[in-house]
């Protein structure tokens, strides 16, 4: 079996990690790849599952000694990557990896990947809905939601370098929409 990659990227609050978690409860032969960062730690988080957690610094010496497949500064001073180790360590258990990336890094895995990744780019149906959903979080400031809100407008203009773009208005015809195309392509 040659090992195909799925990517979901999107705005924060869109609805990707909230996709990813029904589609993996689909029972897809797919393994989820855990991003590391070095923002901070949420309620919740447990380090290998949610995100592979590091300071700045030990994020800049991991990418010092090339162990990305991609990374990126997304906020100033908040690193995100995709360690290669992750990739491997799925590719070893015969699964295809699911990944949840930025804009940035979705692209540059698909890049990578070529023909062998679907990149899915999930969207908001508004930005007023994304503030909604950035504001009920409850982990948001008001200039964090701000924050966020610019930089989901810059985002978004990448959208149609995805290969299909998912408009999330209602969370289960989403999760069907993703579940239908993302079965397609593994078939392929």
């Amino acid at each position: 079996m040659e090992n195909k990659v799925v990517i979901l990227s999107a705005p924060s609050g869109s609805g990707k990690t909230t996709l990813l978690r029904a589609l993996m409860a689909r029972q897809l032969p797919l393994e989820f790849s855990v991003s590391a960062t070095s923002r901070a730690r949420r309620a919740g988080e447990v380090d290998g599952k949610d995100y592979y957690f590091f300071t700045p610094e030990q994020f800049k010496e991991k990418v010092d000694q090339e162990a990305f497949l991609e990374w990126n500064e997304v906020y100033p001073g908040q690193y995100y990557g995709t360690l290669l180790s992750e990739v491997d360590r799925i590719a070893r258990n015969g699964r295809h990896v699911i990944f949840d990336v930025d804009v940035a890094g979705g692209l540059s895995i698909k890049q990578r990947f070529g023909e062998r990744a679907l990149a899915v780019f999930v969207m908001p149906p508004s930005m007023e809905v994304l503030r909604q959903r950035l504001l009920s979080r409850g982990t948001e400031t008001p200039e964090s939601v701000e924050k966020r809100l610019y930089r989901a407008d810059y985002e978004i203009s990448f959208a149609k370098r995805f290969d299909y773009v998912l408009v999330n208005d209602s969370l289960e015809t989403a999760i069907q929409e993703a579940y239908t195309l993302i079965s397609g392509f593994l078939r392929q």
